[in-house]
């Protein structure tokens, strides 16, 4: 039955299909293949409970979020503070772009949702200082995927909610590996500037011009410490934490930096509603395929057959990075995590990988997706911005890639690097 399913699925995908769509049908011919037709009842319930998660509200919540702090103005705020700390190296721009995306990844967790941002403001500034738009592209690309590894991170709510692990651990296990993608990418920045020449700030920014720009940016830079902070702390959890999130960029916008318009609101829940309402079909729909393939006991079959090749758990992490980077170019991130993680994580907890290390993996993985063709989304939305054929923004995102693959295999097979945040923090 599982062979009918995967041929059902990847030729409605094939045929381009929306994933959502395929995920359904597919989902709907499990079950008649497993029950037959006496319980077609079962999905409108299996939809239902697909969304009936109090975490799963995060997500538009940490969207919106979002979207306030960027059309309030605070994207460029974080931009011009991100700016006098590293704008006068070597590739200056280059590295405001990625410590931007660092900064950003603790407000939205969305990588669309950064490159668009910031992809608008420094993809154009970048060309006036004498970057090629396909470099520029690229690394606004490949920087934005910090974004859903940083916390808050959409794809990480996801895992949790269906692997039933703690959002907060997740959230806790990719500050580390966010930060190390970031400075793999500045050393990276700064070694291709150096070849080609692109030129840093005239000069460093001075003291009172860091406090100035601190100053200025202060209310944005203290919203991950709100959302962050409430989360690890256990003051509150992922949920309530986005609700205070949007409930303070509502207060900035409005009363401190009053930049926010009832216009400006309007479209900050639109575009939530359109980023959100995929997401959220996706699970939705993903829940009556995960039910099917449950009580087939579908994963119990792969599971005996992976440990009956191997019980070494360095070498199934090995076999899971290849397939999650192989899916990752074919499937959407949630789609993906919706679909694998019922089959993966049970095999992993047989094998002893502790629930935070292997869900940070497959986010990561899945993550670099985000940067691969053909579905990358990332790609579309930064090639659109850049106004650069994809072909010449391919060809420059390569090393990007590697670096985000060097950073992928010290998380998996280094465990220590990714939990110690929690174990600091006492999460696991």
């Amino acid at each position: 039955m599982f062979a009918w399913i995967a041929l059902a699925f990847f030729g409605m995908v094939l045929i381009g299909m929306p994933i959502a769509f395929a995920l359904g049908i597919t989902g709907l011919i499990g079950l008649m293949l497993t029950m037959g037709t006496s319980l077609l009842m079962l999905v409108p319930q299996q939809i239902f409970s697909g969304m009936n998660s109090f975490v799963l509200m995060a997500i538009p919540l940490f969207l919106l979020s979002g979207e306030l702090m960027n059309v309030s103005g605070i994207t460029e705020r974080i931009v011009a503070f991100t700016n006098t700390l590293v704008g006068h190296r070597k590739g200056g721009l280059g590295h405001v772009n990625i410590v931007a995306n660092i900064f950003m990844a603790g407000i939205s967790g969305a990588a669309v949702a950064d490159a668009a941002a910031l992809g608008t403001m420094l993809i154009p500034a970048m060309g006036k200082s004498g970057y090629s738009r396909p470099y520029s592209s690229a690394l606004t690309a490949a920087a934005s995927i910090i974004g859903p590894t940083i916390p808050p991170s959409m794809a990480m709510i996801v895992y949790g909610s269906v692997a039933n692990t703690s959002i907060a651990g997740l959230f806790a296990t990719g500050f580390l590996p966010g930060l190390l993608m970031g400075t793999l990418y500045m050393i990276l920045n700064h070694r291709i500037s150096s070849k080609r020449g692109y030129q840093m700030q005239a000069e460093k920014a001075s003291r009172a011009e860091v406090f100035k720009a601190m100053k200025d940016g202060i209310f944005a830079l203290f919203m991950p410490v709100i959302i962050l902070g409430g989360i690890l702390s256990g003051i509150v959890t992922p949920t309530e934490a986005a609700g205070v999130a949007v409930g303070y960029a509502l207060f900035v916008g409005l009363f401190i930096f009053r930049t926010l318009t009832p216009r400006n609101i309007w479209e900050a829940l639109k575009n939530t509603v359109a980023i959100s309402g995929v997401s959220l079909l996706l699970v939705s729909v993903g829940g009556i395929l995960s039910w099917v393939l449950t009580v087939a006991q579908i994963p119990q079959t792969i599971a005996s057959t992976i440990l009956g090749i191997t019980t070494n758990k360095y070498f199934f992490l090995l076999l899971v990075c290849i397939l999650l980077l192989i899916v990752g170019c074919f499937m959407d991130l949630t789609a993906s995590i919706i679909i694998l993680t019922p089959i993966l994580a049970p095999i992993a907890a047989q094998l002893g990988i502790h629930p935070l290390h292997f869900g940070i993996t497959v986010v990561l993985a899945l993550n670099i997706g985000l940067n691969t063709p053909p579905v990358g989304a990332v790609l579309f939305v930064v090639a659109s911005i850049g106004k650069v054929p994809m072909e010449s923004m391919l060809r420059e995102i390569w090393p990007f890639l590697i670096c985000q693959i060097v950073a992928l295999a010290v998380v998996a097979f280094i465990p220590w690097f990714s939990l110690a945040v929690p174990a600091l923090l006492g999460l696991y």
